[in-house]
């Protein structure tokens, strides 16, 4: 279990064993021979789950038989305890095919053969599947270090009291979370005012530290808007300003060979940066591809402006409709309304060149979360 949600090294492995080692039953019933059916036979013993001594089958003869316990020397068939009357020593059966409720040694996996498993973090099902395998360990992808600051003269952490003109950090506590769901180590830094030389610290202590580092806040046009400029002087910045809504100031960059994305302080803005470009970076570094969310065709329910120069992803709930799913804005659209965000289950993806996502219309959505 410690392998939940961790990427496998290798996504491909030979199975040693056969799986399940052994033909068994399927139901609670009788073994027997097919061809001795339809008949009244001598019960000759009882074989339970973990049986390691069985009895013979043999002409006019059955034996109870409970689900999963192997099949007794001699039977080739099952027949279901609901079709069966047992008479002190004795069972009438029907007639009964040979194989019936039989599970086959390997039925599942044959020994020897290559097992693929989806390019995916572990989940329960692959996990049984590589417990039934009899595999006791398993290697793992190292999950990788994200380092995560935020900046601003205005932050205060979440349960500390608030004086005029502070706000408490959202963005360190949500990106943290973010990391962890991703697959990634989050690695707080030091929360840092808008001081250049502090500031430099931080991300070249998170360059040391980390496999990437994540910025929150500093990458605007204003006279305080210091991250992105000491990126460039420590480092290389490659892009800065995107044409999306929310997160357009967004800057991408390294510093000592480690990438730095320099997201948007609005908490929204920073969350929706995060989707779409931190956690494909991170896949990417767990040997995964795509961004890992399910993207859906939606109908908007109602008309919900944006910015006409920008690609939006707009905050909406989707629900099950006549003719598929809808989207129903999840609240307002500001990038500084977390309580939108979080009530959303996906971001409605309207593209440039329109001034709003029209009522009726059809739009991508990427899945956020659960559909109710």
């Amino acid at each position: 279990d410690a392998c939940f949600g961790r990427v496998p090294a290798s996504f491909q492995l030979t199975a040693a064993l056969d799986v399940p080692p052994f033909d068994n039953s399927s139901m609670d019933g009788y073994a027997l021979r097919a061809a001795d059916t339809p008949g009244r036979l001598l019960l000759v013993g009882e074989v339970a789950a973990g049986a390691g001594t069985l009895p013979d089958v043999v002409p006019g003869t059955a034996a109870r038989i409970m689900t999963g316990a192997p099949m007794p020397p001699g039977a080739d068939a099952i027949a279901p305890i609901e079709v069966v009357e047992e008479a002190e020593a004795e069972v009438v059966v029907p007639a009964t095919e040979p194989g019936a409720f039989v599970r086959r040694a390997g039925h599942d996996t044959r020994a020897g053969e290559m097992v693929t498993l989806p390019e995916e973090p572990l989940t329960a099902a692959t996990l049984g599947l590589l417990a039934s395998l009899g595999l006791g360990e398993l290697a793992v992808r190292r999950r990788p270090r994200v380092a995560i600051l935020s900046t601003g003269n205005e932050l205060r952490p979440p349960g500390a009291p608030l004086a005029a003109g502070q706000i408490h950090d959202a963005n360190g506590i949500a990106l943290a979370a973010a990391i962890t769901e991703a697959g990634g180590e989050p690695v707080p830094l030091e929360r840092t005012p808008d001081d250049a030389a502090r500031i430099e610290q931080q991300v070249m202590r998170g360059a040391a530290e980390a496999d990437l580092l994540v910025a929150s806040g500093g990458v605007s046009v204003g006279r305080h808007d210091l991250v992105r400029d000491v990126i460039g002087r420590l480092g290389a910045l490659d892009f800065w300003r995107i044409r999306m809504q929310p997160g357009k100031p967004l800057a991408f960059g390294a510093v000592r060979g480690v990438p730095v994305l320099g997201l948007p302080g609005n908490p929204v803005s920073a969350l929706v940066t995060f989707e779409l470009f931190a956690r494909p970076l991170m896949r990417r570094m767990l040997g995964l591809s795509g961004g890992g969310r399910l993207t859906l065709p939606a109908v908007a329910h109602e008309r919900m402006p944006k910015d006409q120069e920008r690609r939006a992803y707009l905050r909406v709930r989707l629900a099950r409709g006549t003719d598929g799913l809808e989207a129903r804005p999840a609240g307002g659209q500001a990038s500084s309304q977390l309580r939108p965000m979080a009530s959303a289950n996906a971001l409605l993806v309207v593209p440039e060149g329109e001034p709003a996502a029209e009522a009726g219309r059809t739009y991508d959505a990427l899945l956020l979360g659960a559909i109710g």
